[in-house]
């Protein structure tokens, strides 16, 4: 079944868009996220399939700046902070987000129009994750809009802006009727919601042991890790 849905997609480029994560899926997850890099020969395959097909885009919770720097890949599309990027009014937002967490005792990673704090270093990742619990809730107490991902906790304004609307907007501006997704945590539910509709829409998961089940139940196609994602890429 995954065979023949990848290989009618790649049959017909100029009719689709390929949409990737970034973290976990062409870069491998580390400690410290300004340590990830995608690696030459995935940036590579990126190259190629620019050159191929309609649109190659990432969707990244990254502000897009960093993910131009990781990537840096002439001809693929880059759309950060899961498609806030895409929304004005999240600017709206920013400084109340940039204020809530300078109160936080954690260290964040401060994005133009979120916040995220990581706590896959921690020595005890049971209390990091009750802290956070407590953070999470104290910014749905002051509107904003808690959501976890692998090992870290993100704070966003209350805007209808996530990757499944950034997918949307890809999709639609390039005009295509076919789309593939690639990614590995649960954020990447909202862009496999985003091929709704579409002629064609594959969704792809990365497994890891962190992969959520629910992305792993809702996927077309799993592959195993950022291996699994170069193998796939040279398919297409």
């Amino acid at each position: 079944m995954a065979d023949d849905l990848l290989h009618a997609f790649a049959a017909e480029p100029a009719r689709a868009a390929v949409l990737l994560d970034v973290d976990g899926t062409l870069a491998p997850i580390v400690d410290r996220p300004e340590d990830a890099r995608v690696p030459d020969e995935t940036r590579r395959q990126l190259a190629r399939l620019a050159g191929r097909y309609a649109l190659v885009a990432c969707v990244s919770g990254r502000p897009g700046s960093d993910v131009e720097r990781m990537v840096g890949v002439r001809g693929v599309a880059i759309v950060g902070e899961h498609g806030l990027e895409l929304d004005p009014a999240a600017r709206d937002w920013a400084e109340r987000i940039a204020e809530f967490a300078r109160g936080v005792d954690w260290p964040a990673e401060r994005k133009p129009l979120s916040a995220s704090f990581h706590f896959r270093r921690a020595d005890d990742e049971a209390a990091a994750r009750a802290y956070l619990t407590r953070v999470a809730e104290a910014a749905s107490a002051a509107g904003l809009v808690p959501r976890w991902g692998r090992m870290v906790l993100e704070v966003r304004p209350p805007v209808d802006a996530h990757k499944g609307t950034a997918v949307c907007t890809l999709v639609a501006r390039a005009g295509v009727s076919r789309a593939l997704y690639v990614g590995d945590d649960r954020t990447d539910l909202d862009a496999f919601q985003g091929l709704d509709g579409l002629e064609l829409g594959i969704r792809v998961a990365v497994r890891s042991s962190e992969t959520p089940p629910e992305l792993l139940a809702a996927a077309d196609v799993v592959v195993e890790g950022t291996a699994g994602v170069l193998e796939l890429l040279r398919r297409l």
